[in-house]
C-alpha cells in the first residue's frame, strides 16, 4: 500500500504506517499543480491531507482508493467526484476538539480582558492601567452555544470551569441531554442571540448552515456582546458582522474568515481583520502538538484498517440509502462457485446488486449472502438460484419498502 503524505505528518505516525508495511511518500509542501503532478508521479493508493485541496482533476486517472482529511472537515476536498470514482473519503472526528475548545475559550478571555491590546500598548512602551482595568468578567455571564457536537461539548465544560451558564441551540439537542450537559437548551438561534452575552459558533459546514449566521442574528444580538468562530467561515455572514460590530459594538474572536488564502505565508487583506474590536489567530483551532499527534494515530488507524479488512472507518462518501428495495438472504455450503452461481442468475435477469455481505459460520462448513438488490426476483428465478446448484441451502426474499 503506498501512501502519500501531502502535508505535515508527525514523524512517529510515518513510522507506525512504514511498520505496517506501507511505502510512505512525505512532500509536504504540496499544493494545487504540485500536488497533482506528484500523484500523477507517485501513483499512491491512499493520500493524506490536512489543509490541501483536493481538486477533481487530482482525483481522475490515478490509483488513489482512499484519501483521508487529517481532522475532522473535509470541505477541501470533492468528495462528489471522489464519490464518482469510488474513492472512500475518511475524516478523523473528535480528534481536535479540545484544542479548537481551548482556542475559543482563549479567545473568549482575550476579548472581555483585551489581551492583545494590553500586549500591543506594552511593546510600544506605553502604560495605560485605566483603560485596560474595565473589563464585565465571565463568570456569571451566559455563554450561547451554536452547535453541540464534539467540539460544542468540550466548549461547555469550559464554561461551566468559569462558572458560565450556558444557553445552546442544536438541531439533534432536547431537553433530556441538556439536563444532562447541565445546560439550558434553546429552541432556535435567534433566540441563543438574544440572551446570550457572549456566543460561541462550533457548526460542520454543510448546505444547510452555510450563512446561518446572518444580518438577523447579528441585530437579535445585545450591544457590546462577544462573537467567537472557530468552525468555519462561511458559516456567517461576514459583512453582516462587520457592520454589527461597526453599529453595535459587537466584538468578535475570529480563527476562520470568508475569504483565506489557499497558502500558508501570504498577505491578507479581508477588510474585517482591521476593524478594533476584531481579535484574529490563522485557522489555527486544531494546530496543537496533542491534537496533531492524536489526529496522526487516528489516521494509521483508519489505513491500518483498510489495508487489514478493507473497511474505511469515518467513512464520509457512502451512500446513507441506496435503490435497493428487496434483500436476498442465502444460506449456502461454503463452496467454491455459489456466490458466482447467484450473481451469473441475477445478471442474467439484470437484477443489479447494490450490497452485498457474506458471513462464514464456525468451521467453514456453512455461510449466509445477504445481497441487496434494486428489482424483485420473479419466483422462477428464485427457483432456478434455490435449485441450480447443490450447495445452495435455502434462500428467503424480504422487502426493503
Amino acid at each position: 500500500m503506498h501512501v502519500l503524505l501531502a502535508d505535515k505528518f508527525p514523524a512517529g505516525g510515518i513510522a507506525m504506517l512504514e511498520k505496517m508495511g506501507c511505502q510512505v511518500t512525505s512532500e509536504p509542501q504540496l499544493e494545487q499543480d504540485a500536488l497533482a503532478e506528484a500523484l500523477r508521479q507517485h501513483q499512491p493508493d491512499v493520500l493524506v491531507v490536512r489543509s490541501t485541496k483536493v481538486t477533481a482533476p487530482m482525483l481522475k486517472g490515478g490509483s488513489l482508493s482512499l484519501v483521508v482529511r487529517a481532522g475532522a472537515g473535509y470541505n477541501t476536498i470533492d468528495v462528489a467526484t471522489a464519490s464518482h470514482l469510488g474513492i472512500y473519503v475518511a475524516n478523523c472526528p473528535g480528534k481536535n476538539s479540545v484544542a479548537v475548545a481551548e482556542l475559543a475559550l482563549g479567545l473568549l478571555l482575550s476579548l472581555d480582558r483585551r489581551i492583545p491590546d494590553n500586549v500591543a500598548d506594552l511593546r510600544a512602551g506605553r502604560w495605560n492601567k485605566k483603560k485596560y482595568s474595565r473589563a464585565a468578567g465571565l463568570m456569571g455571564r451566559t455563554l450561547g452555544v451554536i452547535g453541540l457536537g464534539n467540539i460544542g461539548r468540550e466548549v461547555v465544560v469550559r464554561a461551566h470551569a468559569f462558572g458560565m451558564p450556558v444557553l445552546a441551540w442544536s438541531r439533534s439537542l432536547t431537553d433530556e441531554r441538556a439536563a444532562e450537559l447541565g445546560i439550558e437548551r434553546a429552541g432556535s438561534p435567534l433566540e441563543v442571540a438574544r440572551r446570550a452575552d457572549a456566543v460561541s459558533v462550533h457548526l460542520a459546514r454543510t448546505p444547510e448552515t452555510r450563512g446561518i449566521i446572518d444580518a438577523e442574528f447579528f441585530a437579535a444580538m445585545k450591544p457590546g456582546a462577544f462573537f467567537i468562530n472557530t468552525s468555519r467561515g462561511d458559516i456567517v455572514d461576514q459583512d453582516a458582522l462587520a457592520k454589527a460590530m461597526e453599529e453595535k459594538g459587537i466584538r468578535a474572536g475570529l480563527d476562520v474568515f470568508a475569504h483565506e488564502p489557499a497558502a500558508t505565508d501570504v498577505e491578507f487583506g479581508d477588510p474585517i481583520a482591521q476593524l478594533p474590536g476584531l481579535y484574529g489567530t490563522h485557522h489555527i483551532g486544531a494546530s496543537t502538538e496533542q491534537s496533531q499527534a492524536a489526529i496522526a494515530e487516528e489516521t494509521v488507524r483508519i489505513i491500518r484498517v483498510y489495508v487489514e479488512s478493507g473497511q474505511v472507518l469515518h467513512c464520509v462518501n457512502l451512500a446513507q440509502r441506496t435503490p435497493a428495495r428487496y434483500l436476498l438472504t442465502v444460506r449456502h455450503r461454503d463452496r467454491v462457485g455459489v456466490l458466482a452461481h447467484v450473481l451469473d442468475e441475477l445478471r442474467g435477469a439484470s437484477i443489479n446488486v447494490q450490497e452485498m455481505e457474506n458471513v462464514v459460520f464456525e468451521g467453514a462448513e456453512a455461510a449466509c449472502a445477504r445481497l441487496r438488490i434494486d428489482q424483485q426476483p420473479s419466483a422462477e428465478l428464485q427457483e432456478r438460484i434455490r435449485k441450480g446448484n447443490p450447495d445452495v441451502l435455502a434462500l428467503s426474499l424480504t422487502s426493503l419498502d
